[in-house]
C-alpha cells in the first residue's frame, strides 16, 4: 500500500473534530477489530479529533462479546445525536447502499474501507479503499498501521488477528497473501492467552436450543442442507448455526433461515470451489429486503412487514432450490 493512501485517507479527517466510525450491523471480529484498528490509527495521526466507534443491532455471538469486553467496549450502540454531531464519518467493513448498516440514505460518508462487492455508492466518499479480492478489512486496516510507522500493541494485534483469522477461517476462505501475510506479522504480537479465552466463550443455554432446532428442521437435498430455525435469540444465531452445519460430510452448500424481531435473515454457506454464495443470497433474496457477501459465505436480511416468517422463509427456500437445479417439489431427507 502506497503512503500516498493513507495520506489521502487522515486527508478526509483533516478538519474533522467528531469522527464517527460505523461497522456493519450486528458487528462480527472482521468489523470489531478494522473499526477499533481505524480509531487507533486516527487518535494517533490525528490528536484533534474525537473518534468514537458506534453500532446498530446486537453484539450476540459469545465469541464477539468476549473480544469486545477484551478491547474495552469501545464500541457504543449508535444514538441519533451522536450521528447528527459527527463531522465525518467513516464505513468499515460495509459499504453505503448496502442496507445492512445505520448510515441514512441522503448521508454520504467520509471514509470508507472494506473488502467486500463494490458498491458504486461507494464513490461519492471523499477516500475509500474497497479490496473485494481480500479475506477481510482487518487486513486492510492493519496495512495503514504499519504504512503510518504504527506497530500495533498486543490488544490490537490480537484484535485484528482474530478479525483476519474468523473471516478466512483460519487462511482457507478467501484468504489472499497479502491476508497470509499480515496474519503471520500478527500472529507475533498476539495475546494467545486472551485469543484462546475469547475462541472459548461460554455460551447461552439458548445457543444450544437453536442447534437443536436447527438439526431437527434441517433436510438434505443433494449436497444442499437447508433449516429454519424460528424465532433467534440475537441476529448472527443464523450465520453461526450454518458454519456448523456446513461440516456435514457431503454437504457443499449450507442455508440457514431464522427472524429476529421484525427481520428475516439468511445465511448461505459453501464448500463449491467456484463459490457462488454472494451471487446465491441476491438472486434469493431479490427486491425483497437486502442481501451479499462473498464466494463462501453470504447473508440477507428481509423485513416481515406483517408477513408469517415461516412463509416467507419456505419462499426464499423455493427460490434458492430452483437456482441450484434441485427438485423444489422435494421434501428431502431429514438430517437426525
Amino acid at each position: 500500500m502506497s503512503h500516498s493512501n493513507l495520506d489521502q485517507l487522515l486527508g478526509a479527517v483533516v478538519d474533522a473534530d467528531q469522527v464517527l466510525i460505523l461497522p456493519h450491523n450486528d458487528p462480527d471480529p472482521d468489523a470489531i477489530a478494522s473499526a477499533f484498528g481505524l480509531k487507533k490509527l486516527l487518535m494517533q495521526r490525528r490528536t484533534n479529533s474525537s473518534v468514537q466507534i458506534a453500532f446498530q443491532g446486537i453484539i450476540g455471538r459469545a465469541e464477539n462479546k468476549a473480544l469486545v469486553r477484551y478491547l474495552g467496549r469501545p464500541l457504543r450502540p449508535l444514538t441519533t445525536a451522536t450521528l447528527q454531531h459527527a463531522t465525518c464519518i467513516a464505513l468499515v467493513d460495509t459499504q453505503p447502499g448496502t442496507g445492512n448498516n445505520p448510515l441514512p440514505a441522503d448521508v454520504t460518508p467520509h471514509i470508507v474501507l472494506d473488502h467486500h462487492v463494490w458498491r458504486d455508492e461507494t464513490t461519492a466518499a471523499a477516500f475509500y479503499d474497497v479490496r473485494p479480492g481480500f479475506g477481510s478489512t482487518s487486513t486492510i486496516v492493519a496495512e495503514y498501521l504499519y504504512a503510518a510507522g504504527i506497530v500495533p500493541n498486543q490488544m490490537l494485534a490480537t484484535a485484528l488477528f482474530y478479525g483476519i483469522k474468523t473471516d478466512t477461517m483460519g487462511l482457507v476462505r478467501g484468504a489472499t497473501p497479502a491476508d497470509v501475510e499480515m496474519f503471520h506479522t500478527l500472529q507475533a504480537l498476539t495475546d494467545l492467552n486472551a485469543l484462546d479465552e475469547i475462541q472459548r466463550a461460554q455460551v447461552p443455554a439458548s445457543y444450544f436450543k437453536g442447534l437443536v432446532t436447527a438439526f431437527q428442521a434441517a433436510r438434505i437435498r443433494g449436497a444442499l442442507l437447508t433449516t429454519y430455525l424460528g424465532a433467534m435469540s440475537y441476529p448472527d444465531q443464523a450465520a453461526e448455526i450454518a458454519d456448523t452445519l456446513l461440516r456435514l460430510q457431503g454437504t457443499t452448500w449450507v442455508i440457514c433461515v431464522g427472524y429476529y424481531e421484525d427481520e428475516l435473515i439468511i445465511s448461505v454457506r459453501s464448500r463449491a470451489r467456484s463459490g457462488g454464495a454472494g451471487q446465491l443470497v441476491r438472486a434469493v433474496v431479490g427486491d425483497l429486503g437486502m442481501a451479499g457477501g462473498h464466494g463462501t459465505m453470504a447473508a440477507g436480511h428481509v423485513p416481515l412487514n406483517g408477513v408469517d416468517p415461516a412463509r416467507l422463509a419456505e419462499t426464499l427456500e423455493q427460490r434458492a432450490l430452483k437456482l441450484l437445479d434441485l427438485d423444489s417439489h422435494a421434501v428431502g431427507a431429514p438430517l437426525i
